[in-house]
């Protein structure tokens, strides 16, 4: 267990497959994988090879760090994963993937992404919201990516669909420090 981050041990990630338009958004996920590593902390994410989750496994992977990658088969079929991590787990649906994700980690951190992570994170948090899991989630907010997201949720609690205290759950950081220290402190003792 990292000392810097009581009660984590591996953090799962969620992001794009693809590095957008924004090369800045590259260095921000090699970075956030390679501080992982840096500060003992293991990373599970969706094995992909290419994009942003290329890009967070290779941080981790020249920090020296543990790299558990979880893929659809249909997704290895196509090529689309990584082979050279710590551990690669096929699966053979999205919900297998993201259950056993759950499994290995004990957070999540949302780099910037699509639909399909968006729909990643929300699944996640919404489980926590009635009790399903215990696993926090943070939107990693570099340059403002997630701000108008953030948003458009505020505007659910206004309008009585979602509680503030569900809303306030979900840490928001732009650095790495302050998001794995967000994601400590709300996990729960039944997780980690």
């Amino acid at each position: 267990m990292s000392t810097e981050s009581p009660g984590l041990r591996r953090v799962a990630v969620f992001c794009a497959s693809s590095p957008g338009r924004d090369e800045a958004l590259v260095r921000s996920a090699y970075d956030v994988g390679k501080g992982l590593a840096e500060r003992g902390l293991g990373l599970v994410y969706g094995a992909g090879g290419s994009g942003l989750m290329g890009a967070v496994a290779q941080g981790a992977l020249d920090a020296g760090g543990e790299v558990i990658g979880v893929i659809p088969r249909s997704m290895v079929e196509r090529e689309w994963g990584r082979d050279d991590l710590t551990e690669v787990h096929v699966v053979e649906t999205m919900h297998e993937r993201k259950a056993l994700m759950a499994e290995k980690a004990d957070a999540f951190l949302c780099l910037p992404g699509g639909l399909g992570t968006l729909e990643e994170v929300i699944e996640v948090w919404s489980r926590r919201q009635i009790g399903f899991n215990d696993d926090p989630v943070c939107f990693y907010d570099v340059g403002g990516f997630w701000q108008p997201l953030l948003g458009a949720l505020q505007g659910l609690v206004d309008a009585g669909f979602l509680r503030q205290s569900t809303l306030d759950d979900a840490v928001v950081a732009d650095d790495l420090d302050s998001a794995l220290a967000g994601l400590a402190s709300r996990v729960r003792p039944s997780s980690g």
